[in-house]
């Protein structure tokens, strides 16, 4: 009990003094041309419409899905809460320009949304996400409407939306290989996207989170955000990560686990925030273990190492991207 109140306390300290640091604005381009607008964009936004985002359902349907309090903590069929553990609350907010989900439409015209968040890079162009959310749209797979809005909320698109490239999805081939189970442990994705509608670039527009990688388990003070499907506005909840052994042959790795509250299905793909010098870092998003949590209290991230930074590098460079090229074991 002092132990969990130690870390409440520093947790809540931690918290109120990175908070002025939320609204923090995107970085000016250094480029000084005029943008040229994008009539790609221009449609995808007249598309997503008000209704349609409103409607889109999660493509992560098996995220926290469980009810945690009544789940054996021992079953390795059900993740969730620890006897006794405490599960920081979320809260329902307007988001951060960093922060956005995606939209698309699958193969029979529904739509679909997952969270994400905007990573610096070279290009000033790239999305980090989950690779169950957007393992189907790598190589010339067709991206039907497939575009990201940063800080959505209320059915408004604040920064305008952004298209995904055509090969501008990258999952890792491990990923594809193993299937989104056996391979939990490379579940992460990036998108390289277009300009918006006005034509200008994402990172221009909404500014970016540091990629950490290599970093460890342990992180304190953590701030999760994620986009339920249907939901008006995202949520944020702030916690601490821990080191989580899989027992589950069928997930097997090692994974960051935080507690928090409420992160249903929509929210995978959304980032796990640490405090960094200008803003933010990310060092995790929603997935991994069980695709993210099988409970809405606890949720998992695949681990940020050599894989994720080789995944960064052919997404920046522009590399062929990988695809389900054999079976997946899934």
């Amino acid at each position: 009990m002092v132990f969990r109140a130690r870390i409440l306390r520093y947790v809540a300290v931690c918290a109120a003094a990175v908070l002025p640091c939320v609204g923090l604005a995107a970085t000016a381009s250094a480029d000084t041309a005029p943008a040229a607008p994008n009539p790609v964009a221009a449609r995808l936004d007249a598309y997503w419409t008000p209704g349609r985002m409103a409607s889109a359902l999660p493509a992560d349907t098996s995220k926290g899905t469980e009810s945690g309090p009544t789940a054996p903590a021992a079953s390795p069929a059900v993740d969730g809460p620890l006897p006794g553990e405490y599960i920081p609350p979320s809260r329902s907010f307007d988001g951060i320009p960093q922060a956005g989900t995606f939209f698309w439409t699958d193969a029979t015209g529904t739509g679909r949304t997952c969270s994400g968040s905007v990573v610096r890079s070279p290009g000033r162009d790239l999305v980090l996400s989950a690779g169950h959310c957007l393992q189907g749209y790598a190589g010339t797979s067709p991206r039907r409407h497939l575009g990201f809005v940063p800080q959505y909320h209320d059915a408004l698109k604040p920064f305008g939306i952004f298209p995904v490239r055509t090969n501008g999805v990258y999952v890792s081939q491990q990923y594809y290989d193993l299937g989104e189970h056996a391979g939990a442990e490379y579940d992460f994705a990036f998108a390289v996207t277009e300009p918006n509608q006005d034509g200008t670039r994402l990172q221009d527009a909404a500014g970016g989170v540091q990629l950490l990688t290599g970093t460890g388990y342990y992180h304190a003070p953590v701030r999760m955000i994620g986009y339920p499907g249907g939901a008006e506005k995202p949520l944020e909840c702030w916690s601490w990560t821990t080191k989580w052994l899989s027992d589950d042959s069928a997930d097997p790795g090692t994974f960051p686990r935080i507690a928090c509250d409420a992160f249903v299905g929509g929210t995978s793909g959304g980032p796990m925030l640490v405090p960094w010098p200008g803003g933010w870092a990310v060092v995790g998003v929603i997935g991994g273990y069980h695709t993210g949590g099988n409970t809405p209290q606890v949720s998992y991230s695949a681990y940020f190492g050599a894989a994720t930074q080789a995944l960064y590098r052919a997404a920046v460079t522009g590399a062929p991207p990988a695809g389900p090229n054999t079976a997946a074991g899934s």
